[in-house]
């Protein structure tokens, strides 16, 4: 199996330098870069399998990067680790298009856990095509080419996230999907200490596809359970 390149954007150089380490150790081709310009010509010019990406940087911060790769339709993951940790924060990110959230500081184990969940899901959609599954349900149709939904006649682009969520509850509409199997399917892992990212995660969604999120017609939440889809919308 060829090397995974993992490519570390951030400006301290303590910070950089550990990740650089421990990232290699665990088996890793490193690149790296010490501010949001760097970080994003080499992202631009380079092939990386993912990238840890810092937010407050020098001369581009981490969300203008991310926005800026992902207009560019590269589509790796991006993990964002940060001192930035509220919800606001949290919720920008995602809506750039980051796939996941760490907060400084930060567990280095967590760090490389979460580096292999991306990573695995990132292969496992590659292997596996969804053109077999459900991508197409009463209102909601979606599409893993442009990670985009068509809601009736409103077309929408998801984060790659909010793309897994819509399509893992898709799987299951009109049924009530736990938590539980959302971090699993979506993460790759259940973890109690990542609802409330998941939720900020739905949140997003919501936004997106609701035509009232305060009234929603297709993404419910089912109490103490976890969410369901209903793909036609309720009156």
């Amino acid at each position: 199996m060829a090397e995974k390149r993992i490519l570390i954007v951030d400006d301290d150089d303590e910070i950089r330098e550990l990740l650089e380490f421990d990232v290699s150790q665990s088996g890793y081709f490193v690149d790296s870069a010490k501010d949001g310009m760097e970080g994003l010509n080499k992202a631009l010019n380079n092939t990386y399998d993912l990238i840890l990406l810092d937010v407050m940087m020098p001369k581009m911060n981490g969300f203008d990067v991310c926005k800026n790769i992902r207009q560019a339709k590269l589509s790796m993951p991006i993990l964002m680790l940060t001192a930035k940790g509220t919800i606001d924060d949290k919720t920008e990110g995602f809506d750039c298009g980051a796939d996941d959230y760490l907060v400084k500081p930060f567990d280095i184990q967590e760090v490389l856990l979460r580096i292999r969940v991306l990573l695995r899901r990132n292969n496992i959609e590659e292997k596996n095509p969804l053109s077999d599954e459900i991508l197409n349900a009463g209102d909601i149709t979606i599409s893993p080419e442009t990670l985009e939904a068509v809601i009736v006649n409103k077309r929408v682009k998801l984060t790659p996230t909010e793309f897994e969520i819509l399509y893992c509850l898709m799987q299951h509409f009109n049924k009530p999907v736990t938590l539980a199997t959302l971090l699993d399917e979506v993460w790759g892992y259940d973890s109690s200490e990542d609802v409330r990212m998941l939720r900020v995660h739905v949140g997003g969604l919501r936004n997106k596809i609701e035509p009232d999120t305060k009234n929603p017609k297709y993404l419910h939440t089912v109490t103490n359970v976890g969410y369901k889809l209903t793909p036609f919308a309720e009156a």
